[in-house]
């Protein structure tokens, strides 16, 4: 199914407004600058939505967070998440979507900021697992995210980016559990952690170290 088939079956016959929508958010993640956060990780997400939904409480408000979680996205930024809510809230809104669908969407967006939903935040739990299932994919796809993670930060130097995803790194590490679904956990939470610790040893061994 297309990413076009996956709004019009999300929105139904919401109108034009929302056509168009669905049209601008494929456009964003179409932007040249995308290597890694680009249409094939919507995609991504949106098929493990629909594999984890069971587990949340309002799947279509997930997908809609999902399509909007990373609709900005400026890698020289620190607000990406803040930026893509207020969007969700505009463009939902615009297209006539209840208040309370727009509200659960915006603030589920804004969640993906840390991936640290609260206990019992089921919602939540489904998008920040799928968002993050990449982590624990095999050397290959893994390495390849990395890869087109550092693309889209070509502008930093290389010391001052191993630095920087280091410390993403051991923030994600540092997560009590970078999973929260029962299916996502028991999957993915061993060969995630297995990755991050590998790429972050990469990195370490490549920093060089500082004079005392």
């Amino acid at each position: 199914m297309t990413l076009q088939e996956r709004w019009a079956r999300l929105v139904g016959d919401s109108g034009d407004t929302a056509t168009a929508v669905g049209e601008d958010l494929i456009g964003r993640y179409s932007q040249p600058h995308r290597r890694y956060h680009a249409t094939g990780h919507l995609l991504a997400v949106l098929e493990l939505v629909d594999e984890l939904a069971q587990d949340a409480d309002d799947p279509d408000a997930v997908r809609l967070a999902a399509w909007f979680h990373d609709a900005v996205y400026d890698p020289a930024r620190a607000d990406n998440e803040e930026r893509s809510a207020r969007l969700a809230e505009r463009a939902l809104s615009e297209a006539g979507l209840s208040d309370q669908l727009v509200a659960e969407t915006a603030r589920l967006v804004r969640v993906t900021a840390e991936h640290a939903p609260s206990e019992g935040d089921r919602n939540a739990a489904v998008l920040c697992d799928a968002d993050l299932a990449i982590l624990a994919t095999d050397r290959d796809h893994y390495d390849a995210y990395a890869a087109a993670v550092r693309e889209e930060y070509a502008f930093v130097p290389e010391e001052a980016f191993r630095g920087a995803r280091a410390a993403v790194l051991r923030d994600l590490l540092a997560l009590p559990k970078l999973f929260h679904t029962p299916l996502g956990y028991a999957r993915y939470e061993e060969a995630a952690r297995h990755n991050l610790r590998t790429e972050l040893e990469r990195l370490e061994g490549a920093i060089p170290r500082q004079q005392s």
